[in-house]
């Protein structure tokens, strides 16, 4: 018996042993894959050490040199793993947001004469495509208005020398993608303005200091653009910087122009943090505007945001209400995208639209300095309001035509004499340029059919027999105006053949190209990036500040990265 107790308690004692080996051997498997020892409070540490990482990023400088790889290194589409409290890695899935936009088509010209659309001159789409481009993916499909691709770049237009403060030019030239169409190419020039006859300012700078701005492409490079138009202030200009977060605050009252150590110390005590009351904050912003308003001189909110807006008045039906109120008074808006990740393009597009605005993004010091300092004093002085164009073409001349781009900025063509209809603002020097693609009236390709009229006959006039190819129509108010003042520019038809077009008008068709095959257009025909490169290289001009240049680097950026080309 005794023998046999001996060997029960041996036997206990070994499965012990075995048991504690098993659990000592998970414990330092554990450390192993870890690499550390677990602590009790290592989720309170990570917290109390977020606010700090904040801190130092809200307080860090923005290298200039290092701005585009910054950006590139920031701009991440796809999800990634992000470090949260407690050291456990979630996703930091994508959120931002486009309106669908779908393609203009063919309309066919007896049964549809009259095309009509306010201008656009955005052109916060192409500078946000390059952001994606830099950072070496295609920019979503939506994301790609191909109007302010076009309208990003100036053209070569000769300035005004009649009552009007415009001059209107046309060119009609075979489409590069299409031989058997044409293509017609609009542009518009407005005056410029010397500095010295700029009227004196009344800005409300509104920053989005939330927490979705802390990152280095966002709130910092706000500060450095900034800062580059308050040098350009003067004593004749007054600055007001209203920011908002979780609530929204004044910061600098009125202050003159001349003040300029008293607003950049306003802008370096921006830090980020906290929610974002977009509602509360832009209404505070006009009513600051409206309190310092200067009669006859420029009065403006220049929002600077990401437009992700979560607190308060934050979708787009109530913001875009709040904005229709107030341009009412006689205060324009300026906005200003940033950043990546939670973009909402959607909503500052619309707020632009409805606000008596323009909008731009910021993506990198250089984009800045062109926005802030290159463009602000034609943005700055608003020469004409309610800007609207309407084209009737010849039905004799033409078959079918297509506006490219401008989907989001269409009119009835009843609008077009209603002065109660908003429409879009040209700033001193502006230009505005339009592209149409047409099929001509003796070609034998088919176009959708227009169902016929019991009532009613479509005859041709007189006048549609002569050499007159369309009309261009265009109608605009005076800032401070209510009635409209027409302009009327016939087009003959005339085809130049398209190596003896003008610089702007293969510079900007190569443009249009590009654009449509980033969208994957169902109308880009023969277009190719070979075709974009060969167009835009032939048609760089002077390419003073070397943005056309850039453009081309972009292409070839474009055609490396775009798979859709090996796949047809």
């Amino acid at each position: 018996m005794s023998a046999f107790k001996s060997r029960l308690v041996f036997l206990v004692l070994t499965v012990v042993l075995l048991v504690g080996a098993l659990l000592i051997g998970a414990f330092f498997l554990t450390i192993g894959r870890s690499g550390s020892l677990p602590t009790p409070n290592e989720e309170p540490i990570a917290q109390l050490a977020m606010p700090e990482v904040a801190e130092e990023y809200a307080e860090e400088e923005y290298d200039y040199a290092e701005s585009e790889s910054v950006l590139r290194d920031e701009a991440r589409v796809m999800p990634s793993a992000t470090a949260a409290a407690g050291g456990e890695a979630k996703p930091d899935f994508n959120t931002e947001e486009y309106d669908y936009i779908q393609e203009n088509d063919f309309l066919e010209a007896m049964s549809n004469p009259l095309s009509t659309f306010s201008i656009d001159v955005d052109t916060a789409s192409y500078s946000n495509a390059r952001r994606f481009l830099n950072s070496s993916q295609l920019p979503p499909v939506d994301a790609v208005r191909i109007e302010e691709f076009i309208n990003y770049f100036n053209y070569d237009y000769p300035q005004p020398d009649g009552e009007h403060p415009f001059a209107i030019v046309t060119e009609l030239s075979t489409s590069p993608w299409n031989a058997e169409h044409q293509l017609v190419h609009i542009g518009i020039q407005g005056q410029q303005v010397d500095t010295e006859s700029l009227p004196d300012s009344n800005l409300v700078f509104l920053f989005d200091v939330s927490g979705s701005m802390n990152n280095p492409d966002k709130l910092p490079l706000l500060k450095q653009g900034f800062r580059l138009l308050v040098d350009q202030l003067t004593e004749r200009d007054r600055v007001s910087i209203v920011v908002y977060a979780g609530a929204a605050g004044l910061v600098l009252p009125s202050t003159s122009g001349a003040e300029k150590a008293t607003i950049l110390e306003a802008i370096e005590r921006l830090e980020a943090g906290g929610s974002t009351a977009g509602g509360e904050g832009i209404q505070l912003a006009y009513n600051q505007a409206k309190e310092n308003f200067i009669l006859g001189g420029n009065n403006r909110v220049i929002l600077a945001t990401d437009g992700d807006f979560n607190v308060g008045a934050s979708s787009d039906s109530e913001l875009v209400r709040m904005i229709e109120e107030k341009r009412d008074d006689g205060i324009f808006l300026t906005i200003l995208g940033f950043g990546s990740g939670n973009y909402k393009d959607s909503k500052m597009e619309q707020l632009a639209d409805k606000g008596n605005g323009n909008y731009a993004y910021i993506d990198t010091i250089r984009e800045a300095k062109k926005v802030l300092v290159t463009e602000m004093g034609g943005t700055l002085l608003t020469i004409a309001k309610d800007v609207k164009i309407q084209i009737e073409f010849n039905p004799a001349k033409v078959k079918a035509y297509r506006l490219i781009g401008y989907e989001n900025r269409l009119l009835a063509k009843e609008d077009f004499v209603d002065d109660t209809k908003d429409a879009g603002e040209l700033g001193a020097g502006h230009t505005v340029t339009a592209l149409y693609e047409i099929i001509p009236a003796n070609a034998d390709e088919k176009v959708r059919p227009t169902p016929e009229l019991k009532y009613q006959e479509s005859n041709l006039s007189n006048q549609a027999q002569g050499d007159e190819l369309l009309t261009v129509k265009f109608r605009y108010k005076q800032p401070d105006g209510t009635q409209s003042i027409e302009i009327v520019s016939p087009l003959m038809d005339s085809e130049t053949a398209l190596s003896e077009t003008s610089a702007n008008y293969r510079f900007s068709a190569a443009v249009a190209e590009f654009g449509m095959l980033l969208r994957d257009s169902d109308y880009k025909g023969e277009a190719s990036y070979d075709h974009v490169l060969e167009l835009a290289q032939d048609s760089l001009g002077e390419d003073v500040e070397g943005y056309r240049s850039e453009f081309v680097t972009l292409v070839e950026t474009a055609q490396l990265l775009d798979n859709r080309q090996h796949q047809e």
